[in-house]
């Protein structure tokens, strides 16, 4: 018997790819906006505002591609 991590997962059809994408998008935005919400909280804290600063930048760059994957799956 294989181990589960030596197997390939199976190819996704283009609409369950599209699906997959838009609800990875729509997600990272739900995130943003918790993150947002907390740097709004007027934290006093450096540390806090710069790891608050560093998610936002995160998420944005994770959006990034993901979103250009969108854009091609939809051609």
């Amino acid at each position: 018997m294989r181990s589960a991590i030596l197997q390939l997962p199976p190819q996704r059809a283009a609409d369950e790819q599209r699906r997959v994408l838009r609800e990875a998008i729509r997600q990272i935005d739900r995130a943003e906006i918790y993150v947002a919400a907390v740097g709004y909280m007027d934290l006093d804290e450096r540390a806090a505002k710069r790891a608050v600063a560093r998610i936002r930048a995160d998420l944005q760059s994770l959006e990034q591609p993901l979103s250009a994957l969108r854009v091609r799956a939809n051609e």
